[in-house]
Parts: structure tokens; C-alpha cells; sequence
């Protein structure tokens, strides 16, 4: 049995203590509460410690995370519903635009979770921004499933 990994990346728009930031990170204390009572989310991984390995234009302060779910569909409810639907709502008020120059997420399978790590994060992000949407890395609109056919997400 396969599970899906996420890996997403954003920058916010003022300093961590800002006002601003710590709404941020208390919508995102309920969002993952919210993954958890769903049953579906696997594994989180902190990001203490992690850095970016990019070089960036951007000013902002960068917020980074990585989490493993049972599948893809789970994942997928999961992202534009509920508690997480409003954050996304709210992005621009939180995290720098992007401009059409950034992606702010990468999704792929992985049979075991300890293989998942930030350095395989990091790699499928990179090769995501390389290729864009491919069995190796993709993102929710042209999703793949384990085998690596083209998967829709209803």
C-alpha cells in the first residue's frame, strides 16, 4: 500500500512575531488539528532546524511543511475543505504573492513513510519545477495515481 506525500512551501509577508504571522500559524494549528481528526493524515514532519537549499529574490520568511497521507483522494478533501479551504481563502493576506513564478506545493507516492524526508522534498520539488506534472512529482491538478497513470480528483 502506497501513501502520498506533500511537501509545501510559502513565504510569509512580515516577520514570524508579526501580528499578521501569528494569525497565520493559529489558523494553521486548527487546520492540522482538523488533519489528525480526519484519520487520513499519517505522518507530519517538523521543519525546525530546515532551510531552504534555494536561492530566492524573495524577502519573505519562508514556512515549510511536509506530511504524509493514507491517500490521494483523503488528501485532496482534505486540502479544499474545511478548516484549510479558509486558510487558502486568506493566503494573500498571510504570504507573499507569487507572481506566477512559484509553486507553492509538490505531491508523490511513497510505499514506506521513512523514506520520506526533507531532502526527498526537496528533490521532488525541484524536479517538479524542472518538468512540472510527472508520476515522479506532481501536483493536484494533473495528479497520478501509485502506478503512475493520470489520476482526477473529483
Amino acid at each position: 500500500m502506497a501513501f502520498v506525500s506533500i511537501y509545501t512551501v510559502g513565504r510569509l509577508n512580515q516577520p514570524y512575531d508579526h501580528p499578521t504571522s501569528r494569525e497565520f500559524y493559529e489558523m494553521g494549528y486548527k487546520v492540522m488539528r482538523q488533519a489528525y481528526l480526519s484519520g487520513n493524515l499519517i505522518e507530519e514532519f517538523l521543519s525546525d532546524g530546515i532551510t531552504l537549499t534555494e536561492e530566492s529574490e524573495s524577502k519573505g520568511y519562508p514556512v515549510l511543511t511536509l506530511t504524509v497521507w493514507k491517500n490521494l483522494d483523503s488528501l485532496y478533501r482534505f486540502t479544499y475543505s474545511g478548516k484549510h479551504s479558509q486558510a487558502l481563502r486568506n493566503r494573500n493576506k498571510w504570504m507573499e504573492p507569487d507572481h506566477g513564478k512559484h509553486f507553492s506545493y509538490v505531491a508523490w507516492w511513497t510505499e514506506k513513510v521513512k523514506d520520506v524526508s526533507w531532502d526527498e522534498a526537496f528533490k521532488r520539488y525541484n524536479h517538479y519545477l524542472d518538468h512540472e506534472s510527472t508520476p515522479f512529482a506532481f501536483d493536484l491538478k494533473q495528479a497520478f495515481d501509485e502506478n503512475g497513470n493520470p489520476y482526477i480528483l473529483k
